[in-house]
């Protein structure tokens, strides 16, 4: 097993004892597109797709790593209104959703083809569906030399991002903190909560 596997591994772990975000109900909340389809990208072990079908969304959930896909499959089998699907970013086939929800994994898009993911992604909601995500900033401890390729981007980068989105929240993180896995790294991030225009 590669050391990158192993990671993972040991962050799936730590994830399935946690509850669903905060953010994701927030989303919900807001979704005023009366379409209640969501797709959850980079979903891992499914914590915001259990909300979200619990609230009665159609959930199409995808992830590159096998380990979460089969953690997913075993999780919401019973559930027909759930799709798993292990893909990148930029293979996805991106249905046509009043929710996406982006939590710490556009970090890890493909950073050569991401203008083209962004328009998929941006593409695939509609008027009055929302956006839920986090994007790395160039501070970030991740931004280079990391295991895998990141897709930093600056807060004016960001901000262009969502020229047709009326954005609700946008915060900025940038401090030393810990990983959900105990290591000490420095954080720099945009969280972004926002609607689509009609």
């Amino acid at each position: 097993m590669d050391k990158n596997t192993e990671v993972w591994r040991q962050y799936y772990d730590q994830a399935l004892s946690r509850p669903h975000s905060k953010r994701i109900e927030f989303a919900v909340s807001l979704n005023k597109s009366g379409l209640e389809v969501a797709i959850d990208c980079g979903c891992g072990t499914g914590r915001d797709i259990a909300y979200l079908a619990e609230k009665g969304y159609r959930v199409y959930g995808f992830d590159i790593n096998p380990d979460a896909i089969d953690i997913c499959r075993d999780r919401f089998d019973p559930f027909t209104p759930v799709s798993i699907t292990e893909s990148s970013f930029e293979n996805f086939d991106y249905p046509i959703a009043g929710i996406i929800n982006a939590s710490s994994s556009l970090f890890f898009a493909n950073p050569l083809v991401f203008e083209n993911t962004w328009n998929n992604l941006e593409s695939s909601i509609v008027a009055g569906g929302v956006f839920v995500g986090d994007f790395m900033g160039l501070k970030d401890s991740w931004a280079s030399n990391y295991r895998t390729p990141t897709t930093p981007l600056s807060e004016d980068a960001v901000r262009v991002l969502f020229e047709n989105f009326d954005v609700i929240k946008f915060i900025e993180r940038d401090e030393k903190a810990k990983t959900s896995l105990g290591k000490l790294k420095h954080w720099h991030t945009y969280s972004v909560i926002a609607i689509k225009r009609q």
